[in-house]
């Protein structure tokens, strides 16, 4: 692949990209590579860049198409030099950045701008992934407020957590993390989780929830009690998932501030590609979020379940 120029700040970000003609090229790098460039409609290699839009047009099936199709961007009226800074803050942003903040970074409306954030995360999410092996550590945390202090027409018929949303979540030691939204905490429930996300096999550390006291069978399963104040016994804890948890909820609590709990797996996809690449400097975060633009999409409709 043809080496990217990318900028190593936000504000050389903006700056750079807010040439059309250098976000369709960087764009182009992406899509083709090192092979030749082809309509996206016929396949035909004859095809030029129109001059007066960030187009291309094939000479075969003389039919015209952007860049934007085929990817979390198409259909959308905002030019691309919008949608690449729009990329760039949500990657590296380490807490995120709420919809308003954007808006205001990009001249758009709030509306626009939580429906970009969608965009993005729906083009990094994970879609079940890797499964994690070698050390892991498991456990379940709750999100969001709590029940009894909600107005009555606004409460929630949740388990577990007095109202709160469930999260599994699990994080290999040095690696990577990956984390879902559950319905409950029962031991089938818990135990299939650990089933899809870690390979059998591998060194499981978790604390005492009785759910997961059957992983032995199929894991080296070890635990800590915290109910009577045990955190560590040597290699024996569940701190990095805890200290993943922090961050999480950090994010939740202090940028986007209301989450439901049908968007909560799209916030947890966020949080999980900045941890998993979280040793990459931030051009080479931005690089690998922009690869993986293409052949996705997410209409309004979908995002707000009216479709």
């Amino acid at each position: 692949m043809t080496p990217l120029k990318t900028p190593k700040s936000l504000q050389e970000a903006i700056l750079y990209y807010s040439s059309e003609a250098v976000c369709v090229e960087f764009l182009s790098t992406l899509l083709w590579g090192e092979g030749e460039r082809c309509c996206l409609k016929c396949g035909s290699t004859a095809i030029y860049g129109m001059r007066t839009r960030p187009v291309f047009k094939c000479r075969d099936c003389k039919k015209q198409f952007s860049l934007k199709s085929n990817t979390v961007m198409q259909n959308s009226p905002l030019p691309i030099t919008k949608w690449v800074p729009a990329l760039w803050m949500v990657i590296n942003c380490k807490n995120g950045i709420s919809s308003y903040e954007m808006g205001r970074a990009l001249n758009v409306t709030q509306k626009t701008a939580w429906h970009m954030n969608h965009r993005i995360r729906e083009a990094i999410a994970k879609n079940g992934g890797e499964k994690l092996s070698g050390s892991v550590e498991i456990d379940e945390t709750y999100i969001g407020g709590i029940e009894k202090n909600r107005h009555t027409n606004a409460k929630r018929d949740l388990a577990g957590g007095n109202g709160k949303t469930i999260v599994f979540g699990a994080v290999e030691r040095g690696g990577k993390v990956q984390a879902r939204v559950i319905n409950d905490t029962h031991a089938r429930t818990l135990q299939n989780q650990v089933l899809a996300t870690v390979k059998i096999g591998s060194t499981v550390y978790s604390d005492s929830e009785a759910s997961y006291n059957a992983l032995g069978i199929v894991y080296d399963h070890s635990s800590v009690n915290h109910k009577i104040g045990q955190y560590a016994k040597g290699k024996v804890h569940s701190n990095t998932i805890e200290n993943y948890w922090s961050l999480v909820k950090r994010a939740l609590k202090g940028t986007y501030i209301h989450v439901e709990p049908f968007h909560l797996d799209r916030y947890l996809d966020e949080q999980g590609f900045r941890y998993d690449n979280r040793k990459d400097n931030d051009s080479g975060r931005f690089i690998k979020a922009a690869s993986m633009i293409f052949g996705k999409s997410l209409t309004y409709a979908e995002l707000t379940g009216t479709k």
